[in-house]
């Protein structure tokens, strides 16, 4: 038998010897029966035979005052015919010494003649595969006379056409064997053809739809994988080139005003502000660099389902980070003119506190920066919907309607330039996303261009 790797056999093979086999044991069971039916019919024919001949030779012996001799002088053949006396014994056989025989009284054939007048029976013969017939008539005389033959049985037919059998054997398995072939690869072929890698494929039997529709399913699954790997391949080498630029300038400012300072080249007047410069820049790396950390962590806490990263979940009451990050703010607020004031209730939720500290800082710290001269941010903790929340709203600049979907991207601004003046690092807004991701949270934005700017983060339900 073909083989392929594993011990697996082709479907092919196995339906061709499947149906090779169905064709020959069809063939041996309809060639069983038919010889059946034959030979059944057959005895009926001989039975009605023979009985015809007893009621003949019956009425001849009944004419006569000598049976034995009547029956000693005709030529019967292959016919046994023997006489049977009322107690059994048997006073004449054509075929053997009637002394030599056995009482015949038990004989159902027998039995049958002197109840009824008539009786049949059937038995095996001495020699195999043949089957004895028997007739018998009782006589006007009280004796039964019974005639027998012996007839070929299903062996005996099987036996006589043994070559015949044979050969019919032969061409019916010559002709299942093309046959099988033929309908094999017919029944094999469609599902050959069935392409796993087109994604559309169609069941050509109603019991393979299952397994075609989950190929199809996975080859979608797969291609939206691939896409999802090339989106975060393409994601990650736009974040990279982006915090390189980010880097580069903070970088290149201070090696600048360093250069200045080490070469004498800045003047004593000047060197304070080169300092504040250098002072400025380096708090903005650190920011930069603080950031792309937690987003890092943020990243493994999703990819990996892991979020023991930031330390265990423990209560935490969302009005009181929204305090602390409005009293850590202030200073910050009153340089930009803008007032930040702070409502609501004790909203307690299960979670990281400095992960949900960063979260409400960022939302704050645009909430300060991208507001006007005398703007106002309002920071509430409450329920929305039946679910803890923090709110942001402030009265700034708003955000257009097509950078919406947008502004939670890492490194993305609305207004480029006026966020690095502003000392920005883009990722503010990335990081409120990936930690509401972290704790379950929900963001909804608001915003109308000019009038400011809604945030909403809604936590799950908490027991």
């Amino acid at each position: 038998m073909t083989r392929q790797p594993g011990g697996k056999g082709s479907l092919s093979h196995r339906m061709f010897v499947a149906l090779v086999v169905a064709c020959a044991s069809v063939a041996v069971v309809v060639t069983a029966a038919a010889s059946l039916l034959y030979q059944s019919a057959f005895l009926a024919d001989e039975h009605e035979q023979l009985a015809a001949e007893c009621r003949t030779l019956a009425s001849l012996l009944d004419q006569t005052d000598d049976d034995a001799k009547v029956l000693s002088v005709l030529d019967l053949g292959e016919i046994r015919a023997t006489l049977i006396d009322p107690d059994g014994s048997v006073t004449f056989d054509s075929q053997a010494d009637a002394e030599t025989l056995e009482n015949h009284g038990d004989r159902p054939e027998v039995v049958n003649a002197f109840e009824s007048g008539s009786g049949t029976s059937e038995r095996a013969s001495d020699t195999v595969g043949y089957t004895s017939i028997y007739e018998a008539v009782r006589l006007e005389s009280g004796q039964v006379m019974r005639l027998s033959v012996d007839r070929a049985g299903v062996l005996a037919f099987l036996v006589q056409d043994i070559v015949l059998l044979v050969l019919l054997a032969v061409v019916l398995v010559a002709a299942s064997w093309v046959v099988s072939h033929r309908l094999s690869h017919r029944f094999v072929r469609p599902i050959l053809e069935i392409d796993p890698s087109s994604g559309d494929g169609v069941a050509p039997y109603v019991e393979l739809d299952p397994l075609v529709t989950r190929l199809n399913e996975q080859h979608e699954e797969l291609l939206h994988r691939m896409r999802a790997v090339q989106d975060a391949a393409d994601l990650r080498r736009e974040f990279t080139a982006n915090v390189t630029h980010e880097l580069k300038t903070p970088i290149a400012s201070i090696q600048m005003a360093a250069e200045l300072i080490r070469d004498g080249i800045a003047k004593k007047k000047d060197v304070p502000e080169f300092a504040g410069r250098i002072y400025d820049d380096a708090r903005r790396l650190s920011s930069l660099v603080s950031d792309i950390l937690t987003l890092s962590k943020l990243d493994d806490s999703e990819r990996n389902g892991n979020q023991e990263l930031f330390g265990p979940s423990e209560p935490v009451d969302l009005l009181s980070v929204a305090r602390d990050v409005a009293d850590r703010l202030a200073p910050k607020a009153r340089r930009s003119s803008v007032t930040v004031s702070v409502g609501g209730v004790s909203c307690p939720v299960r979670g990281n506190a400095r992960l949900l500290d960063e979260l409400v800082t960022n939302l704050c710290d645009n909430a300060i920066r991208y507001n006007r001269v005398d703007g106002k941010v309002y920071v509430w903790a409450l329920p929305v919907d039946g679910r803890p929340a923090v709110r942001v709203s402030d009265t700034g600049i708003g955000i257009p309607a097509e950078s919406r979907d947008k502004v939670f991207e890492r490194f993305y601004r609305v207004d480029k330039g006026r966020s690095r003046d502003m000392g920005g690092t883009g990722l503010g807004l990335a990081i409120v996303k990936h930690a509401a991701a972290y704790h379950g949270a929900e963001i909804r934005l608001e915003s109308e261009v000019g009038k400011g700017t809604t945030i909403t983060v809604l936590f799950p339900s908490q027991p």
